[in-house]
């Protein structure tokens, strides 16, 4: 008698990536399949029955980049897993409404007992059903203010993978690749632990252990709404290097210092000094990239006048050491230059 097989639905619109959506679906079809045809020179028995679903049904999509892909079922039944990829929308599109019949069809699978797991910012339509109200959260860094804005919703911007919800049924994968986290981490649950790790070494997965923070970008992009502090922000994009840079930007401002502290918090979601530190942090993290300079002079030209103090933030903001991103990111820069 051949054991039950777990439907992983991969949830499809018009937004999402094929690369993460069939990347998932390969994982989950390799899974059981692969090493024994691979170590042993015979086909394995499949653990997943992964299907592509769409509100669509079986008619053919189109979705980013033109990409033209034929769903295997439509939205009118219940997997045991549900996997939602990206969407592939700028972060301040609205999407109340957008998605109307996915929402609701993901609050039956839940209810119904299903696994939802997402990836990059397909955790979004997970806080649009709101289901994620009071769980914790993540999803891409560029889209966790976003999710933020959610009420009840805990966002974890550095963590790769978040597990939440009753019975841990929610999932959700940070941003990029870390899909291959969310794929890997639901083998191992309904798999077992050794048919993730033959797949991780099938697919060369390299678990993202130090999470999301060392690939984010810090600095937030430049507000137009309040013109004074987007002229303070002009300004301070060439000058986060000079001594005492919030008490120039107070005298550019031409404010008092309570209302330009309240009014550069209200436009940019940073204090005026956390906003300087996210710039430093950038460009440090452009020279140790670029650059065989040592960590404290970069820590000098960048405006810390401590080495240690520039360490311990480094670390707490970026996931890793000066150290450590110079070696991981230094090396990457290296081998794709040539």
């Amino acid at each position: 008698m051949s054991m039950h097989k777990p439907t992983i639905a991969l949830l499809a619109i018009p937004e999402v990536a094929a690369s993460t959506l069939y990347g998932i679906y390969d994982v989950f079809a390799a899974a059981g399949r692969d090493w024994p045809a691979l170590i042993e020179g015979k086909t394995g028995e499949p653990l997943f029955v992964p299907q592509v679903v769409a509100r669509t049904g079986s008619r053919e999509l189109t979705v980013a980049n033109g990409v033209r892909i034929v769903p295997d079922a439509g939205l009118d039944w219940v997997p045991e897993v549900v996997c939602i990829p990206e969407i592939m929308l700028p972060p301040e599109a609205v999407l109340e409404g957008r998605y109307a019949d996915e929402v609701e069809w993901l609050k039956r699978c839940h209810a119904a007992g299903a696994i939802l797991a997402t990836a990059c910012s397909g955790a979004l339509l997970l806080a649009e059903s709101g289901l994620l109200q009071g769980e914790d959260a993540t999803t891409h860094w560029a889209y966790c203010d976003v999710l933020g804005r959610y009420p009840g919703v805990r966002v974890h911007p550095h963590r790769a993978l978040v597990i939440g919800g009753t019975g841990s049924r929610l999932v959700m994968a940070g941003g990029g690749t870390s899909w291959s986290d969310l794929a890997l981490y639901l083998v191992a649950r309904l798999g077992g632990v050794d048919e993730a790790m033959h797949l991780a070494k099938l697919f060369l997965i390299d678990w993202h252990a130090a999470g999301q923070l060392p690939f984010a970008m810090l600095a937030r992009t430049r507000q137009a709404e309040d013109a004074i502090i987007g002229r303070c922000q002009t300004w301070i994009a060439e000058h986060y290097d000079e001594p005492s840079p919030v008490a120039a930007l107070i005298e550019i401002s031409g404010l008092s210092e309570r209302s330009f502290h309240r009014r550069f918090r209200k436009a940019t979601g940073l204090t005026p000094m956390e906003y300087v530190h996210t710039l430093r942090l950038e460009e440090a993290k452009q020279m140790l990239e670029s650059e065989k300079t040592s960590v404290d002079a970069i820590a000098e030209a960048v405006g810390y006048e401590d080495g240690a103090f520039f360490g311990r933030l480094f670390r707490r903001k970026v996931g890793l050491t000066p150290a450590q991103y110079r070696r991981r990111f230094g090396g990457l820069r290296k081998a794709l230059v040539g």
